[in-house]
C-alpha cells in the first residue's frame, strides 16, 4: 500500500511551495510516499502523516483552518488519535501552541503548552519581522535534523515565536537578539518555525527526514 502524506489545504500562502518541496523530497527516497494536498477530512484522518503549512497572522490562519468543516477534527484524529507523524511549518507550528498573542488572544490547538509571543530581540540591528537565513542548532538525536550539520542555515520570516512552557519541547534554536525556538517536538508532533520549502538543499533534507520519521 502506498504511504500517503496529507498536506492540509486551508488556503495557506505557502501551500504550493510546500507541496513542490515535499514532492522533490519524496522523489529522492527509496520508497517515495504520495503527497496529497487536500482539505478532505476523511483523507486527512486516514493519512499516514500530516503536514500543516502556514504564513501570516496566527488568528487569520486559525480562523481559516476552522472554516474548513471537519478538518481540525481530522487532524486531531490522525495526529493525536492514531499517532500519525505531524509537522507544522511556520504558523502551522505556532498553531500547535496553547494560544497566540497576536492582535489579542487567539486559542491554538493546545498540543504543546505555550504561547506565541512577539519577538523582542536585543540590539537595534535585529529587526522585527525576522527575515532571512539564520543558523539553527538542534538537540542531540533530534530526528528531523538527522544528517544535517550543526548550525545549518534555514530561512525564516516571522514576527512571533513559540515560548514553550516546558523547555524540553524545544528541540532546535536560532539566535535573533536572543534565543528563539526554531523547532518543537513532543512524541509524534513536530513543528519548525523556519520554512524548509525555502531553505534549499538542507530544507529538502529535513522534509525527507520527516517523510521517513516513524516516532
Amino acid at each position: 500500500m502506498t504511504h500517503a502524506v496529507a498536506l492540509v489545504d486551508y488556503g495557506s500562502g505557502n501551500l504550493r511551495s510546500a507541496e513542490k518541496a515535499l514532492q522533490r523530497a519524496a522523489a529522492g527516497l527509496a520508497r517515495p510516499p504520495a503527497i496529497v494536498t487536500t482539505d478532505d477530512p476523511d483523507i486527512i484522518a486516514r493519512a499516514d502523516a500530516v503536514i500543516l503549512p502556514g504564513v501570516g497572522a496566527f488568528s487569520a490562519c486559525r480562523s481559516a483552518l476552522a472554516a474548513r468543516s471537519g478538518v481540525i477534527e481530522a487532524i486531531e484524529a490522525a495526529a493525536r488519535g492514531r499517532g500519525a507523524p505531524f509537522l507544522g511549518i511556520c504558523v502551522g507550528m505556532q498553531l500547535m501552541a496553547t494560544r497566540g498573542l497576536e492582535f489579542g488572544e487567539t486559542p491554538g490547538l493546545d498540543w504543546i503548552a505555550g504561547d506565541i509571543a512577539r519577538l523582542t530581540p536585543e540590539g537595534a540591528h535585529n529587526k522585527v519581522p525576522h527575515v532571512g537565513w539564520n543558523a539553527v542548532d538542534f538537540a542531540p538525536g533530534a530526528a528531523l535534523f538527522a544528517g544535517l550539520p550543526a548550525g545549518v542555515d534555514m530561512y525564516f520570516t516571522h514576527s512571533f515565536a513559540f515560548r514553550a512552557r516546558d523547555p524540553a519541547d524545544i528541540t532546535a534554536w536560532t539566535d535573533h537578539g536572543g534565543p528563539v525556538a526554531a523547532a518543537v517536538t513532543r512524541g509524534n508532533l513536530a513543528g519548525v518555525q523556519f520554512h524548509p520549502e525555502k531553505s534549499q538543499a538542507w530544507g529538502l533534507a529535513l522534509l525527507a527526514n520527516f517523510l521517513e520519521w516513524r516516532p
